[in-house]
């Protein structure tokens, strides 16, 4: 694939120039990290130039739709008659804790996983106690109802706290794009590799237009008051497994105020930056990831990362194809404990019609 920069070819009305960004937009993805990993910002030195044709390294390039998505049909949808879940039960101090992998939109799937582990009730209700759960980011895009999945997660959030528990949520890359879908809309940004904007972005990356159209002013004050990281029980939980989150500070607390602030100042150039860095993956990943998984963990604390943003199935290399014929998906059993047993892998790869998954920790090596 050639990257090159999108921009307003002369003469064009505003339809071929729509045309034209929609076709061509691209941001070159960074350089797979191997490490050092200094507390400094990545600089533009990593970015293939935007003249000459390059081949793509592994990483994630932030607007180029490379996550296959497979039409999965109405014989995959969950079917969400009434089931039988494990009461609750009675504890002393926190309850068990869970983490939930990339949604992606799929709110039937979403249910009847936590319906499995007990979380919620046939109806949909917290039942699950004192327990703490936690969802690691990426509610909506590509899937069919990601403004559901928002009410399910602020709904369940109030639930389990009436009950002693909890239910939390971070920040992910999907996160970032939908705020500044809306907010900037085709407002250019300086992407490092010519005119970008956000709308362009979230259409290449699964946007779907009925959540534009059911997004409301509590959704948005909702995403963009989540945190980046938080630490529980010795797991460091992130969205994305990339080192950039040192971009953004020294402890957990630094990062997520950085990241607030970043987005409250509201400069588009600003918040594309950190989606952009939000995109980053596989930096644990083949030789030097348990290195990088270690610079996190010697930064913020915790002894294991727990993320999503990349489907196992990539990490693995058991990638599907949109083309393919083949419907059934990666097979995805549960986790994928990788980077000498110090990351967990938790996105099941939904939109390739993977698995949803949700996890109790901590998990046996």
């Amino acid at each position: 694939m050639v990257e090159g920069s999108m921009t307003q070819g002369a003469g064009q009305g505003p339809e071929a120039e729509r045309a034209t960004m929609l076709r061509d937009f691209r941001v070159p993805a960074y350089v797979h990290e191997t490490g050092p990993y200094p507390h400094v910002a990545h600089t533009d030195e990593t970015v293939p130039s935007v003249e000459e044709p390059v081949d793509l390294p592994e990483g994630y390039t932030p607007t180029q739709r490379d996550l296959p998505v497979i039409n999965r049909g109405d014989t995959l949808q969950v079917n969400l008659d009434p089931v039988s879940v494990p009461a609750p039960q009675p504890v002393n101090g926190p309850g068990p804790l869970f983490v939930v992998g990339d949604v992606h939109g799929y709110l039937d799937e979403l249910v009847a996983a936590l319906q499995e582990k007990g979380l919620v009730d046939s109806a949909g209700q917290w039942c699950a106690g004192t327990a703490r759960l936690w969802f690691l980011g990426d509610f909506t895009d590509r899937g069919p109802d990601g403004i559901g999945v928002i009410d399910l997660v602020m709904r369940l959030s109030a639930e389990a706290a009436a009950a002693g528990g909890y239910c939390k949520a971070l920040m992910g890359n999907h996160e970032l794009l939908l705020l500044g879908a809306k907010r900037f809309g085709d407002t250019p940004v300086n992407s490092g590799a010519g005119t970008a904007t956000f709308q362009a972005a979230w259409l290449l990356n699964g946007g779907q237009k009925t959540d534009m159209d059911r997004l409301q002013d509590h959704h948005l004050q909702w995403m963009a008051r989540l945190d980046a990281m938080e630490e529980v029980d010795g797991h460091l939980l992130v969205h994305s497994d990339t080192t950039a989150y040192l971009d953004y500070g020294d402890s957990i607390e630094a990062v997520n105020d950085t990241v607030r602030e970043t987005i409250t100042r509201n400069d588009a150039d600003e918040v594309w930056d950190l989606f952009r860095k939000f995109t980053k993956r596989f930096s644990f990943r083949d030789g030097g990831g348990a290195d990088a998984v270690r610079s996190l963990l010697d930064t913020y604390g915790g002894t294991r990362i727990v993320h999503g943003h990349s489907p196992i199935p990539y990490l693995l290399g058991e990638v599907g194809s949109e083309e393919s014929e083949d419907t059934a998906g990666p097979l995805v059993e549960g986790p994928h404990i990788y980077a000498d047993g110090l990351a967990i892998a938790m996105d099941g790869g939904v939109t390739m019609a993977g698995k949803l998954l949700v996890q109790q920790l901590p998990l046996d090596i």
